[in-house]
C-alpha cells in the first residue's frame, strides 16, 4: 500500500471514530427527542380534527330530536368554530401564550360536548337513535384517544425538556443546538383541580 494511500485511509478511520464518538455522546439527542415531540404533538392534533369532524353529524343528529335545546346546539358549534378556526403559530410548543389559548379552546370544546350529551338525556328517543348512539361511540373513542395522544405528547416533552436541562445535554444543546427551546405541555384547568363538595 502506497503511503498516500495509507495517509488517506487513516484518515477515514480517524474521522469515523470521531463521528462515532460524537454520536455515542448524544450529540444526536436533543434532535431526536425534538423530533419526538412534533411527532406526539402531530398525533394530539389529528385526535383533535377527528373529534371536529364528528361534531357536525352529532350535532345535526340531536337537532332532529331536540329543536328546543338550540343554546346548547349553538354553544357546541360556536366552541368547535373557535377551536378550528385558531391559526396555530409554527413556535406553538415554546409558545406559552398560543399553547394555552389552543388548550382553553379545546376545553371549551369539551365542555360544550359535555352539556349536549347531557342534553341526550333528556330525550329517550334521541338516545336511542342508532346514529345517534353510533356518533356518541366515536365520540368517546375519540375522547380515550386525545387522552391517550395528550399522555405520550406530556411524556415526549417530559424527555425533551429534562435533556435540556441537565448535563450534558444542556452543554451539547447551548453549543450545537442554542434555538432548542423548552417545550408547553398542558395542564389541568383549575376549576377541575378543586375538590367537589357534596351535599346531603
Amino acid at each position: 500500500m502506497r503511503p498516500k494511500h495509507f495517509r488517506a485511509l487513516a484518515l477515514l478511520l480517524t474521522l469515523g471514530l470521531v463521528l462515532d464518538g460524537l454520536s455515542g455522546c448524544g450529540v444526536n439527542k436533543i434532535p431526536t427527542l425534538d423530533e419526538q415531540v412534533k411527532a406526539a404533538w402531530s398525533e394530539v392534533l389529528n385526535q383533535y380534527q377527528r373529534r371536529a369532524d364528528l361534531i357536525p353529524n352529532l350535532v345535526e343528529t340531536v337537532k332532529g330530536y331536540a329543536h328546543q335545546e338550540q343554546t346548547v346546539l349553538t354553544q357546541v358549534t360556536e366552541a368547535r368554530a373557535h377551536a378550528t378556526q385558531m391559526q396555530l403559530p409554527a413556535d406553538i410548543l415554546s409558545n406559552p401564550q398560543a399553547f394555552h389559548q389552543f388548550e382553553q379552546n379545546q376545553a371549551a370544546v369539551t365542555g360544550a360536548l359535555g352539556r349536549l350529551l347531557a342534553v341526550a338525556e333528556a330525550y329517550p328517543d334521541l338516545k336511542s337513535n342508532q346514529n345517534f348512539l353510533a356518533l356518541q361511540s366515536q365520540l368517546e373513542g375519540t375522547e380515550n384517544r386525545i387522552a391517550v395522544a395528550r399522555r405520550d405528547y406530556i411524556l415526549a416533552v417530559q424527555e425533551y425538556n429534562t435533556a435540556l436541562r441537565t448535563i450534558p445535554q444542556r452543554w451539547i444543546a447551548s453549543i450545537l443546538y442554542p434555538d432548542m427551546k423548552v417545550r408547553e405541555t398542558f395542564n389541568i384547568p383549575e376549576q377541575s383541580q378543586q375538590v367537589p363538595k357534596v351535599k346531603f
